[in-house]
């Protein structure tokens, strides 16, 4: 061992893990000190993931040594990881849905007597992790019925029930509001300050920056540094991530031809419950930002409006005509095309290949006679593979073998090859790293140019902000403002969203 194996919780020497001729993670060694926030960092693909993965037991190394608690380990399965104190929760939520947040809180740790689970117990100790965490959270309820980032929490909850000695961390925030995203750095703290390891994967480098006591720098499956994150900012992280530095602005609108005459109106959209009386247009060439907290109902209005789900009232035109879409499929006729928050649960068919996932909602664009042409298929996958830069190993390989942020880019040229006029964006750079979230800042801003009228839902006031001509904000169900560009502030946005100040839509 090369350092003092007490202070040492895991070691990785010379770690590795091929598939096929391709290293997802080569020769990789570095040490994680226990009772410490141990932060990975990289863009999708650069072994971040592996790492980890090979860490909690759910792969396996191809070649080199894990060390856990000084002791030499080859996990084959992460039930073993678990029985040395490791815990992990995975970027991709992986719960039973039918069943209720306690049931999968405590999912293979139930307390039991003679073969019975003990409900009562589960029930206490479930409100003694909530009072913990601050999180709020209805234990009775079925996963399936809650949000993304209320399943998040019980993830987090999950991982905190076994009682493990190191939490490995895949992304926790990354469907989390502002204020859900300090509670779990708060609760982060805590555990590390009671003596728990963290691994801390994430793409918001401030986080990172926040939260961390040490950073390892991953690229293209290579170990790049570790070291004290007290001596890194963000700039100094992303150099070492992309071999080179980047600027981190956002791309300048470029000049198009906007009309005057809005190509989208809502006008009094509702749904009872969820939101009400939701008036906004949108023009061709303009970006329009829609903001608000989680759970302000950003997203469901969205959904109405491409018929995903049906609103109670209201209209939605386009081109100055009502248009009464009772599916998504509906809209793609009429020109509007959404790309859904969840890509994985919404957006790809994850074990099918590019191909099939970028046609899957312009098939008559690709068919004759009801009949794929095979041809047309691959033209239209390769011409938007060139114009995304997706990286694939081809047309065929399946979007599940792809990283993060080329699997976004799958769902974008889904979108773009129904040829659409109007294009609403939910989240479309969650769980993607910075370099990918320059491509897309840049593909939105093109795409207004060129003249389609575009609407981003996001959580990140910054993203908002960098892209948008004007604001819409959300807040309990209600538009509340409607700020042009040059007076939309972080501080302003926050205070429309949180309340304290509201101007009319």
């Amino acid at each position: 061992m090369s350092e003092d194996a007490r202070s040492i919780h895991v070691e990785l020497d010379s770690l590795s893990k091929r598939y096929g001729g391709v290293h997802a993670a080569k020769d990789v060694s570095f040490v994680i000190e226990r009772g410490t926030v141990h932060a990975l960092v990289g863009e999708n693909g650069a072994g971040k993931s592996t790492i980890s993965k090979m860490i909690g037991g759910v792969i396996q190394p191809t070649d080199g040594h894990l060390y856990v608690n000084g002791v030499s380990v080859s996990y084959r399965a992460p039930r073993q990881a678990l029985a040395d104190g490791i815990a992990m929760m995975e970027q991709e939520l992986a719960m039973v849905p039918s069943r209720t947040v306690i049931d999968n809180v405590f999912l293979g740790a139930e307390a039991s007597n003679l073969g019975f689970v003990r409900s009562r117990e589960a029930t206490r100790r479930f409100d003694e992790l909530i009072a913990s965490t601050g999180f709020e959270l209805d234990g009775s309820a079925r996963v399936e019925t809650l949000r993304i980032a209320d399943q998040q929490k019980v993830e987090i909850l999950r991982a905190l029930a076994r009682d493990a000695e190191l939490i490995i961390m895949d992304e926790p925030t990354a469907s989390l509001s502002m204020v859900e995203s300090e509670q779990l750095l708060e609760v982060i703290r805590r555990l590390r300050d009671q003596g728990t390891t963290i691994v801390y994967i994430s793409h918001f480098l401030e986080e990172v920056l926040s939260i961390a006591d040490t950073v390892t720098v991953m690229r293209d499956g290579v170990h790049v540094r570790t070291g004290p994150a007290a001596v890194e900012t963000t700039e100094t992280l992303v150099h070492g991530m992309l071999g080179r530095s980047l600027d981190l602005t956002f791309p300048e609108h470029r000049a198009s031809k906007v009309s005057e005459v809005p190509i989208l109106e809502v006008k009094g959209l509702s749904k009872a419950g969820v939101f009400s009386d939701i008036s906004f247009s949108l023009k061709p060439g303009e970006i329009v930002g829609l903001s608000g907290l989680i759970g302000s109902g950003r997203s469901e209005v969205a959904r109405a409006v491409v018929g995903a789900d049906k609103a109670d009232s209201g209209e939605v035109l386009i081109d100055g005509a009502p248009v009464n879409a009772r599916s998504p499929r509906d809209s793609i006729q009429h020109g509007l095309v959404m790309l859904p928050e969840s890509r994985q649960d919404d957006g790809l068919v994850m074990a099918r290949s590019v191909a099939d996932n970028v046609i899957l909602a312009s098939l008559d664009e690709v068919s004759d006679l009801g009949f794929l042409r095979r041809g047309k298929v691959r033209d239209l996958t390769e011409r938007l593979m060139r114009e995304l830069n997706i990286k694939a190993a081809g047309t065929n390989a399946p979007v599940n073998s792809l990283s993060g942020g080329n699997q976004q880019k799958v769902v974008f040229a889904k979108c773009l090859a129904t040829q659409p006029t109007i294009l609403i964006v939910d989240e479309p750079t969650r769980g993607v790293d910075v370099g990918a979230k320059l491509a897309i800042y840049e593909l939105l801003v093109e795409l207004a140019s060129e003249g389609l009228a575009v609407l981003v839902i996001s959580s990140e006031i910054e993203e908002i902000l960098g892209l948008a001509h004007r604001v819409l904000v959300m807040r309990r169900g209600r538009l509340v403002a409607n700020i042009p560009a040059a007076d939309a502030t972080e501080e302003t946005v926050l205070a429309a969203a949180f309340g304290a100040e509201a101007s009319a839509a």
